[in-house]
């Protein structure tokens, strides 16, 4: 994996053998380009690409190659996303050589959240390629300079990206997620980003199995971390999130960070209840980090795993602390 395939800043901090971080921006629900500085001042320097989601969870958003063309005029590196829920092939190639066009070079492919769990739940979804069939269609079109109908393109006009994919190694059933992440690398993934680990024992079993299957020589696998926010964020992950592995000790964990703290239900004066939410906030943010940084020391031990994507939707302002504690910074420079 020597030769460049878009000549990004991730690839090339993942071609060198450093251990790669990344972050996540979730673009606004409104036109104001203003949020986007402000988001992207917290991720600029420390992460190496900032991941632009694509309408998540199927909610109207601005959209990701737009955001991803404010990013690089800040300075920043922008992965594109794209979710096969709302394009079909002729709309989805249409934005992939407009987002080449513009100066991005990362990309992440993905099937996208049912409409039904958006703000436009009768909406018509497109779903005309699966994430498998896009990931093959991009790869096409970098390496064969082809589009999907076979119509060649002149070389040298073709859209460079380094291709990702998402992998959820916690999916029933377990024993098969090593083998649908060996569909997504013949299909054209150079890099993976994973679901959010907590349980750490059972990503490394996965990660073991994938390392047996000569996977991990054949692409960049990121670990997807993320701070819990607060004690019903950590409940509601850990029992209704299909696919979410949270350890009962880490749910314990956010529970007792605000023990010895007043409830601010039970507050009567005004000024003693928001003293109290400010308290309580405090704490989980604290053990939210911590918990966070815990992760990314254990799974950075692992063989095989090349980097972490740091998944810290609407709350980018704790990346800086994050990546410092856990000592992924300063960047490298490549």
């Amino acid at each position: 994996m020597s030769e460049y395939k878009s000549g990004s800043n991730l690839e090339k901090v993942l071609t060198a053998g450093h251990f790669a971080a990344t972050g996540e921006l979730g673009p606004p629900q409104h036109a104001d380009p203003a949020i986007i500085s402000k988001k992207a001042q917290h991720l600029k320097g420390v992460v190496d690409a900032v991941n632009i989601t694509d309408n998540q969870t199927a909610v109207v958003r601005m959209a990701s190659i737009a955001v991803g063309k404010m990013l690089l005029d800040l300075g920043i590196e922008p992965t594109i996303q794209m979710t096969c829920r709302d394009r079909n092939r002729i709309a989805i190639q249409a934005d992939l050589l407009g987002a080449s066009a513009l100066g991005m070079k990362n990309l992440l492919c993905l099937s996208g959240d049912h409409q039904h769990f958006g703000n436009h739940p009768t909406s018509k979804n497109v779903f005309d390629l699966d994430s498998m069939q896009l990931l093959d269609m991009v790869r096409r079109m970098r390496d064969d300079h082809q589009f999907l109908c076979g119509d060649e393109m002149k070389p040298g006009t073709e859209p460079h990206f380094f291709i990702g994919a998402a992998a959820n190694p916690f999916a029933d059933p377990f024993e098969f997620r090593p083998y649908r992440l060996a569909k997504k690398i013949a299909a054209g993934a150079d890099f993976i980003q994973t679901q959010i680990v907590f349980n750490v024992p059972k990503f490394r079993e996965y990660v073991e199995k994938c390392g047996e299957l000569g996977l991990l020589d054949k692409v960049y696998l990121m670990a997807g971390v993320s701070p819990i926010r607060t004690y019903g964020a950590a409940r509601y992950m850990a029992n209704n999130v299909p696919g979410m592995d949270v350890p009962q000790e880490y749910v314990d964990r956010m529970r007792d960070a605000v023990k010895g703290i007043p409830d601010p239900k039970k507050a009567e004066d005004p000024e003693a209840k928001k003293d109290a939410r400010r308290r309580q906030r405090e704490a989980w943010d604290e053990e939210g980090i911590k918990i966070c940084v815990e992760v990314i020391q254990q799974v950075r031990e692992i063989p095989g795993v090349r980097g972490v994507h740091i998944m810290a939707i609407e709350w980018e302002s704790a990346v800086p602390e994050i990546t410092k504690r856990a000592g992924l910074l300063p960047r490298p420079q490549v």
